[in-house]
């Protein structure tokens, strides 16, 4: 009977503890542009309490009145950008649902003035680290033609880039 139940929990879970996410500085328009991909099942999770639940219903017409706010309020804990020492302001351009069932993520958008080319640049992802003793949150930045990639972590959970 518990090896059913465990198979059956399986069945609802996505393997990967993982989100992406990817900075860039387009001088000619001085911005900052942010995004983020989240496992919907994780938002959910980290919202709601509940890995399956369609109460939010992101991206949707029907979104719910409360689910952005909701969803800023935990970002705004467990993820930050700050350029040359001072944090942005991050609200949500745009959000897009891709994909199906456990494999649905949550695209995030965010833009933002920066008048100043960057001299530094400090990252904390730890979105669902809070939920996952294994979640990895992979950062792309790209800055005056170079990119890096970032691990970020429940043991690493911010990293600074001076350039």
């Amino acid at each position: 009977m518990m090896l059913a139940f465990s198979q059956a929990n399986l069945a609802f879970s996505h393997p990967l503890r993982l989100s992406l996410g990817e900075i860039e500085y387009f001088p000619e328009q001085r911005t900052v542009s942010i995004s983020l991909r989240l496992f919907l099942m994780d938002v959910n999770e980290a919202l709601v309490f509940d890995p399956e639940s369609d109460e939010l219903r992101f991206g949707q017409p029907d979104e719910a009145p409360h689910a952005e706010r909701l969803l800023k309020a935990y970002l705004d804990q467990f993820f930050f950008v700050e350029v040359n020492g001072e944090r942005l302001q991050l609200d949500i351009k745009s959000k897009t649902i891709k994909g199906q069932g456990i494999d649905a993520a949550l695209g995030l958008s965010f833009e933002v003035r920066q008048n100043e080319p960057p001299t530094s640049i400090r990252i904390k992802n730890a979105v669902f680290t809070d939920l996952f003793f294994d979640q990895n949150n992979i950062i792309y930045v790209h800055v005056n033609g170079n990119s890096t990639s970032l691990m970020l972590n429940k043991n690493t959970p911010t990293h600074t880039l001076v350039f």
